[in-house]
Order: structure tokens, then sequence, then C-alpha cells
């Protein structure tokens, strides 16, 4: 225990002292764990890989992990988005397998390897993406609704594949019968989990939410308790997480329960990358530097071309398209254990295992960056994209027409939701890439532009100019920053601006550049609850205050 203990508190160490590096550079987060166990491999501090305490560490971050998604999958979003990502996930796993299994003949491989390296490099990392998208705070727009959608298809035709193998190892008689009996379950868990998730957790969870203990406890529990269930049944802790999550989405606490438990994701799952660091030291990559490189750039740029072009015969613009391509332009730790399970059956050699993990190394390495800067990735070859646009675009039905209201709000989540309740329908218009919000506004009869400010054709149909008020409700610097220099072009003739900032350096910067009013959300609700008892010396108002509240929640 006491071992175990100092080689977590060595581990904590150095990706504390690298992720303050890597900070101060502006890269992320997840490198730092990746090289954290490339250094302990490289200096031999020890065999983390070994060490029973940071594999269950790692299955737990990973089980965290999907159980948040889980979380943030609602039910009606999934029907907007389900067969989109269900035909692009399919779509690419076809082509992207077709083509590396051509690429793998052409550098002679056999045809058994050449099936485990094309299969290797079809999937993508939902874990990696999840947690890039998390950190831009994309999850709920679009195209990562579309991504999430696409890579949970992935990995369950990977599930199926390791089941295929996991067959053969065990002698082959049973391998049909395994799977349909895989599928069955599977089927019987989400209807499960779904029936849960909508008749008995929410009033159940609406109860408990009274106390934030208990809330973060029963959590806890049903977390463990579905995953314990679910690896009775055959499959991992790690979907029994998902499901799990699945079944808390609809109930009106999953914003608590889900603040409450990425900070046990954070810590729990940089050890599952910190293990897959110390696993790519000691790999044999000699005689293959070619394939690698090759193999490297079908992945980093095949991928997203195959995505983009799939999505663009159904209709997306390519933005859109671009977006959720670059989410494939890694592969997946599935493809890791898909190679080490090969080798383990006699079917690949050292030198294959090294060349799918060396790819491994390159594509998660650089396909971090596209994510994280994807915005500025498209802006610069956005031009050479028209090719992969259909000029029906699906996603920009509503762009048909220009828009002129007198007030523009981009964001009606929490803070936007409120606003426009106190704002004549005729006169606003909504901006915003979220499904969900879009649907909740447009049903209560608002005027909605769905799409993302980035896009320059979203501003363009806005006519910001033209408006009188422009209202951001977005906490993101660079998304009021944006707003705010559209909508002042006009000089003197420009509409009012009101941006929302988190910390008071931002709201500092925003009135230098021309804003009117800046929401300090802590500072505004502060100020408001000041006035309103200063002016009612009875307090009567209070009362009329939480009516109110109560009808928006």
């Amino acid at each position: 225990m006491t071992a175990g203990l100092f080689d977590l508190t060595i581990v904590l160490l150095i990706v504390a002292g690298l992720g303050i590096i890597v900070r101060l550079l502006k890269q992320p987060i997840i490198l730092t764990y990746i090289l954290a166990g490339v250094i302990i491999a490289i200096f031999g501090l020890f065999e983390i890989e070994n060490r029973e305490l940071f594999n269950t560490f790692s299955e737990l971050g990973i089980m965290f992990l999907l159980f948040l998604i889980g979380l943030e999958i609602n039910y009606e979003s999934l029907r907007l988005v389900g067969r989109t990502s269900f035909y692009i996930g399919i779509g690419q796993i076809i082509f992207t397998s077709i083509i590396g299994f051509g690429i793998a003949q052409l550098f002679s491989f056999t045809y058994l390897q050449s099936a485990y390296i094309a299969i290797a490099l079809t999937f993508s990392s939902t874990i990696i993406i999840v947690k890039l998208l998390s950190e831009k705070k994309d999850l709920n727009n679009l195209y990562g609704k579309i991504s999430i959608g696409f890579l949970l298809v992935q990995d369950f035709i990977a599930i199926l594949i390791l089941i295929f193998l996991a067959g053969i190892q065990a002698g082959g008689g049973i391998v049909a019968q395994e799977i349909v009996l895989t599928i069955l379950k599977g089927v019987i868990l989400l209807g499960l989990m779904l029936f849960l998730g909508r008749k008995i957790f929410p009033p159940l969870f609406d109860k408990i939410s009274k106390s934030q203990e208990l809330l973060f406890l029963t959590s806890l529990a049903w977390c463990f308790g579905a995953a314990v269930l679910v690896a009775k049944m055959g499959f991992s802790i790690e979907i029994g997480g998902f499901l799990a999550g699945l079944a808390l989405a609809n109930s009106s606490e999953h914003f608590q329960i889900s603040a409450k438990i990425k900070s046990l994701r954070d810590f729990f799952i940089l050890i599952f990358f910190v293990i897959l660091g110390s696993s790519l030291i000691g790999s044999n990559f000699s005689g293959v530097i070619l394939p690698l490189v090759i193999f490297s750039l079908f992945v980093l740029i095949g991928n997203p071309i195959i995505v983009m072009t799939i999505m663009g015969i159904m209709g997306y613009k390519k933005r859109t398209g671009f977006m959720c391509g670059v989410t494939v332009a890694q592969i997946s730790e599935f493809s890791l254990i898909l190679a080490a399970l090969g080798m383990k059956l006699g079917h690949l050699d050292n030198s294959v295992v090294s060349l799918i993990t060396g790819v491994g190394i390159i594509t998660i390495t650089v396909s971090s960056y596209l994510v994280l800067y994807s915005e500025k990735v498209f802006k610069k070859i956005s031009k050479y994209l028209s090719v992969f646009e259909r000029r029906k675009k699906k996603d920009e039905s509503a762009y048909d027409f220009e828009f002129r209201k007198p007030i523009v709000m981009v964001g009606a989540h929490r803070v936007g939701r409120n606003i426009a309740t106190h704002l004549n329908k005729d006169d606003l218009l909504i901006i915003d890439f979220d499904p969900d919000i879009v649907g909740e506004m447009k049903r209560k009869g608002y005027t909605v532009l769905f799409g993302d400010t980035a896009d320059d054709e979203i501003i363009e149909k806005s006519n910001l100019e033209s408006s009188r008020l422009v209202i951001c409700t977005s906490p993101d610097f660079e998304d009021n920053m944006r707003i705010l220099a559209n909508a002042k072009k006009g000089g003197k003739n420009s509409p009012k601006v009101i941006l929302r900032a988190e910390e008071e350096e931002s709201v500092k910067d925003f009135y230098k550049q021309g804003a009117d009013y800046v929401i300090i959300p802590h500072l505004t609700s502060g100020q408001y609850i000041g006035k309103t008892i200063a002016v009612d010396k009875e307090l009567k108002i209070l009362e009329q205050l939480k009516e109110k509240d109560l009808k928006l929640i």
C-alpha cells in the first residue's frame, strides 16, 4: 500500500509540473498525461502498467468519463442527430477499412495483418474527443453531438469485433451465439435504463436533491451499482458507467450531478493516459517507418475527408463537416487493445503491433491540436473545402432568408433564457447552436437562428449592425469579442452591445473595445437583489420573485 501511494505521488508530481509548463505554452492538458507516462517509462521509475492500483484507477476514469457522456445525452436531441450519426459512423467504418486494407496490401502485409491494420485505423478515441470537446465546451452543439454519436457507433462495432476475436480465442464454436446473446443483453439493458430514466429516477432524484451530499452519494452508488450489474452480464464497467449516466440524463439534477462527478473523472482519467504514455516506450519501430508515416497521414487527413464527403452528400455545411471530420483524425484505445489481442492470438508479430502503436502516438498528439484549434484551421482552409458542400444545406435550412430584428441575442441557455422572458418575442432574434435549446425556444414562439457565431454566414444572416441592441450571453471570451467586433462595424450608428464576462480582466477588455454594458453574473445578481431589498422595505416582493423563478425553472 505504501509503495502504491509513493508511486501515485510520483505520478501526480510529474503531471503537475508538466501541466504548469504545458498550460503556459497553451497546449492541451491531455498531452501532459501521456508525456508523464513516457517520462516514467524512459527513466524506469516503476512499471505503472503492472500496478493493479493504477489499472483500477484507469478503469474508473473511463467509467466516470462515459458516465458523464451518458448524462449529457438528452433523449430528444438523440432523435435529431441519431440517424445522421449512424450513417456517418457506418460509412466511415466501411470506407476507412477498405482504403486502409488496400494501403496495407501495397506494403506487402499479409491478408490477416492487413485486416487488423485496417480495423485499427477505423476507430477513433471517444475518450480523447470527449475530453477535448469538454475543454472547448462544444459537447452540446450540433457537430459535438453528431461526433459523439458516430464515435459511439464506432465503439459498439469495436466491442463486437473484440467479442468475435475473444470467441476465436475460446475455441470458436459459439462465436455467433455469443454475439447474438451480447446484442440481446445490450438491448435489454438499454431498455431498462431508458425506462428508469423516464419513469423512476426523475421523481426520486427530485426528492434526493434537497441534500447535495445525498445527491452526490446516491449518484455514485447508482454509477457503481449499474457498472457491477452490467459487468455481471458480460460487459465492461465502462459501458455500465455510460448506461448509468444515460438513465440520469432526463432528470432535472443532471447538471448538478455532472458538476460533482467531473473532479473524480479528471483525477482518475489522468491515470489512463499516463499508462497509455508509458506503454509507448520500448516499441520496436525498425522496418515500419514508411508505413508508419503513410498510415498516420491517412488517419490525419484521409479519415476527415471521408467524413466530410459523407456529410456533404447528406447536405451538411462544410464547416459542420470539417468540425466533425477532425474528431476522427486519431486511432482509438480500442485499436491498441485490438493489436495486443491479435499478438496474443498469434495473428500479429511485434512489428505490426509497434506500427499500430506508433500511429496511435502520432495521430493522438497531432489530432489533439487539430480539435482544439479547429476554428483557426477551418478559417485558413475554408475556401478549399467548398467541394464538400452541396447547394442544398441540410443543417442550414434556417438560412434561406435574412433576419432583421431590433434585438439580437446570442445564446439562450440559463442567462439568455431568463433575459428572453422579459422581451417582446416579435422584437427578438435568438442565435444558438444547441439543437435542444433551438427546439425549446421555437416551441415557445421565438424566432431562432440555428448556428454558431464563429461562422461568418451566421453573422451575415443575423444582420447585427441593423439592430438596436445585441446581447451575448456566452461565457466564452472569444465569442464575446467576435460579436462585439461585428456589431460595432457601423461606428456611431452601431447598436448597443451587452456582453457577459466571467473574469474581471475580461470586463476591462470588453469596455476598452466599446461594449456598452458587461454582465458579471455574481455582481449583476447582487446588484439586482440589493436594489430590490432597498425599494421594498417590507420585502413583499420576495414572494413575487419566488413565484416567478419557480415558473422559469
